[in-house]
Order: structure tokens, then C-alpha cells, then sequence
């Protein structure tokens, strides 16, 4: 059985990994305003190229926003979760959100394993215009449901010590 300062470890490694995706989703945002204002301005303005590879770059980094908004959202209780039960005590409040995590659960471990396959499938393919390795864009699906997993696992820990009475 793991120790208290093992936990401990386990979830700063945790914290520090949501802490990253969430400063790689602030600069995806970013960096996704360049391409797609790109594509905005040189439909109005005559002497702005229209790029071709903007297009591409604007799937990519919008796929990849996506996928890591919901796994902060999954971190932070807020993708997932709809309140829609009055409050009826600590046990029934986490009897009822393991339910809903289980149900994540399933839908992580689908991401994570379709989500393999799916890469596997884009390993050796290129895109079209930007030449991209489609591997980059696939492989969000099996991360996403990886950090589910390991999101999931910390709060249903945490949800099992309230209905046995040991509470984190």
C-alpha cells in the first residue's frame, strides 16, 4: 500500500501536469489566432497571400485544444460534470459522482485504446498541403483518455475514502 507522502508525491506530479496543460492550452489559443486570422484577412485584403497551410495548422492546433480543454476540464470537475441533484450528504455526493466517473472512465479507456488504433492507422500518412505527419494530430485522442485515466484515478481515490469514511 502507498504511503501518505507517496500519494502526495503521486498528486504534485499530477498538479504539476495539469499546470502544464494548462499553459499548453493558453499558447495553443494563441497560436491558433495566427492561422485562422490569416485566412480572415486574406479573403478582404488584395495584396495578402492566401497561405494554403493554414488551413491544416488551424486543424491541428484546434484538435489539439480541444483535446487538452478536456482534460483540464476533466481535472477541474468542469467538462464532465452537471449538477443537477440537490446536495445530500458527503457519501450520496460521492456515490453519485463515481457513477458519473465510471462513466468517464469507460469513455477514457475508449479514447485510450481506439485512440492507439487511430494513430497506428496515421503513422505513415502525411497531410496534404502542410505535410504534416497525421500521427501528431491522432495521437490526441489516446492522451486524452490517458489523462482521463490518471485524472479520474486521483478523484475516485479520493471519492472512495469519503464512502468508507476516511476522508482525504
Amino acid at each position: 500500500m502507498a504511503t501518505t507522502r507517496e500519494r502526495g508525491g503521486f498528486r504534485r506530479l499530477l498538479e504539476l501536469y495539469h499546470q502544464f496543460l494548462c499553459a499548453i492550452l493558453a499558447v495553443s489559443i494563441l497560436i491558433l489566432v495566427l492561422p485562422v486570422s490569416l485566412q480572415v484577412f486574406a479573403r478582404f485584403i488584395d495584396w495578402l497571400p492566401r497561405y494554403i497551410w493554414t488551413e491544416e495548422m488551424a486543424r491541428l492546433l484546434f484538435v489539439w485544444t480541444i483535446m487538452i480543454g478536456s482534460i483540464v476540464g476533466v481535472r477541474e470537475n468542469s467538462h464532465f460534470d452537471v449538477d443537477m441533484w440537490p446536495r445530500m450528504g458527503p457519501k450520496r455526493d460521492a456515490a453519485l459522482r463515481m457513477v458519473a466517473r465510471v462513466a468517464i472512465l469507460v469513455i477514457g479507456l475508449i479514447f485510450l485504446w481506439l485512440g492507439v488504433t487511430f494513430t497506428r492507422f496515421a503513422w505513415y500518412r502525411i497531410s496534404e498541403l502542410a505535410e504534416l505527419p497525421l500521427w501528431l494530430i491522432h495521437i490526441a485522442w489516446p492522451i486524452a483518455g490517458g489523462s482521463w485515466i490518471l485524472f479520474l484515478g486521483e478523484q475516485i481515490y479520493d471519492d472512495m475514502r469519503i464512502l468508507t469514511g476516511k476522508n482525504p
